[in-house]
């Protein structure tokens, strides 16, 4: 490679990489623990979704809203969750004009358990699972108000996810004529830069096509909003209802209001069963409801397949349920249309689950040496400046800023751990409590070791504050519920038992890494006297 193309690829990776660093680990960090979201939940919860199979009782839903509100001419949407022991219910103000003016007809939208038999809010029932994959896109910056067409943290996202694209294909680009002979090459005992850039190009080249995938379906998935707009306005004459109708993100069911009770009882369960019957690969994922005990009344089913049935593919049907005429069908198992397998695609290749449980645990330890690849990469970029030849205010901020980075990645482990004890030992667990309880903590230790301003230090401290942290996770949850590993795992409930065994697997690695670091780590100090 001539040295012109080397210094362009050299200076693209250094750069792209530097300025996303800290936010491409939170993403990679918190996306990894997002492939166990369902088994977290159910941690937290102490009901594994495993061995407590729920029925679906929607008519028993409908008896108990009709005691508090008037359901007639009403429309209602059902977004059911993956484990299908729950879903969003929004329901709508009724059409009818005689009731719209009486008392109860005012909209509600809540989630809804079918075990529990009760109504509740998101935040109520918000869990570490929830937390975490909400992190792994920056969600909860969007409370932040600076809105560029997007949400703030959607938009950071998306930013990091195309810098990050940048750095993979650059990255790969700079090491490619060596790709060959240093495939395998890794130097443990020789100096720390050594150590760092051979972590930093093993570990990268090894993982790229994972950090690939997960680099443009990232993109896909948390940036497809700037293309919204203009498809909209180029397409479909500014219409972005009709964009979404065609992409199946939203359904028009477009029955009139007859003002006509309908004459039969509605039972849901049984519709519900009879489709699923027919579609015993899939799951139903979205039900809409449209005029309510009117004579009009219709109702619209979404079922996703199963990976390994089809890959890609969407059902949809609608009925109308006064006559029983079915007004639009499409099986989930066949007829796949190019959105369809665009759409699952992206999905699956994302989220890691058309593998099962293997696959998670593959993707779980992939996305963990992506976080490693970024802490190696801030350290070959702060010892590479720390020259005589460099001046000392360069030296001194680079260190600061390097110091700032990792104080603030290294923390993640431990307080993620931490806030996995605590929710099990306060009395009361909501989306606001688990906020405080994580950026908090999270601001206390990553403020703590940027003052002690000691790199060795806060490796050290890092890997023995999250050894005994998550050591304790399986503890206090054996204690606090009774749900010791060996009772789950003789229960088969397999998703608690996971993230048990996962915390204890991280206790491992972090013990026999303090170990080592303790015994063989060669001294580093950078700009002495800061």
């Amino acid at each position: 490679m001539d040295h012109r193309k080397h210094n362009i690829y050299f200076h693209t990776h250094t750069i792209s990489g530097i300025f996303i660093a800290a936010l491409l680990y939170v993403i990679f960090f918190a996306g990894s623990f997002s492939f166990f979201r369902d088994p977290i939940g159910a941690w937290q919860k102490g009901r594994s979704n495993v061995t407590a199979q729920v029925m679906p009782d929607y008519n028993y839903l409908f008896d108990s809203l009709s005691q508090h509100h008037q359901l007639q001419g009403r429309d209602f949407e059902f977004f059911v969750l993956r484990q299908g022991n729950g879903a969003y219910v929004s329901m709508s103000a009724s059409r009818d004009t005689v009731i719209s003016s009486s008392p109860g007809n005012d909209p509600a939208y809540f989630l809804y358990y079918f075990s529990d038999k009760r109504p509740t809010t998101y935040a109520d029932e918000y869990d570490m699972g929830e937390f975490l994959y909400r992190l792994h896109f920056l969600a909860q910056l969007n409370q932040v108000p600076i809105r560029l067409g997007a949400p703030f943290g959607y938009l950071l996202a998306g930013i990091v996810s195309f810098m990050f694209l940048f750095a993979l294909i650059t990255g790969l680009l700079l090491h490619w004529e060596k790709i060959r002979t240093n495939f395998f090459l890794f130097r443990p005992w020789s100096k720390w830069k050594t150590v760092w850039t051979d972590l930093h190009t093993v570990l990268g080249v090894i993982g790229f096509p994972f950090q690939f995938v997960y680099a443009v379906t990232g993109i896909v998935l948390i940036a497809n909003f700037g293309l919204i707009v203009p498809f909209s306005n180029l397409l479909y004459g500014g219409s972005q209802e009709q964009l979404y109708e065609n992409l199946r993100y939203s359904y028009k069911l477009k029955s009139e209001y007859s003002y006509t009770p309908i004459k039969q009882q509605f039972d849901m369960n049984a519709t519900l069963g009879k489709w699923q019957a027919q579609w015993d690969n899939s799951r139903i994922s979205r039900i809409f409801i449209r005029n309510f005990q009117d004579q009009q009344m219709e109702i619209g089913i979404e079922a996703k397949p199963a990976p390994k049935t089809a890959f890609a593919g969407s059902g949809f049907v609608r009925e109308e349920v006064a006559t029983g005429k079915i007004l639009e069908l499409k099986s989930p198992d066949h007829q796949a249309t190019y959105t369809d397998k665009v759409k699952s695609l992206i999905f699956h290749l994302h989220f890691g689950d058309f593998g099962g449980l293997p696959l998670q645990i593959i993707f779980f330890i992939l996305g963990l040496t992506g976080c490693v690849v970024i802490l190696s990469g801030i350290m070959i970029w702060l010892v590479a400046r720390d020259k005589t030849h460099i001046p000392a205010y360069k030296r001194k901020f680079n260190f600061r800023a390097s110091n700032v980075f990792l104080s603030a990645c290294l923390s993640m482990l431990p307080v993620t751990a931490f806030t996995f004890i605590m929710v099990k030992l306060l009395p009361v667990i909501n989306q606001s409590v688990i906020y405080q309880v994580y950026f908090y903590s999270w601001l206390a230790v990553a403020v703590y070791f940027i003052v002690r301003r000691n790199l060795p230090l806060i490796n050290r401290q890092a890997l023995l504050l999250s050894g005994v942290l998550c050591l304790f996770v399986p503890i206090t949850n054996g204690i606090s519920t009774g749900l010791w590993m060996w009772v789950t795992w003789q229960q088969g409930a397999v998703d608690i038992f996971l993230i048990d065994a996962l915390f204890l697997t991280l206790a491992a690695g972090c013990a026999f890494a303090f170990r080592k670091v303790r015994q063989q780590a060669q001294p580093f100090i950078v700009l002495k006297g800061i």
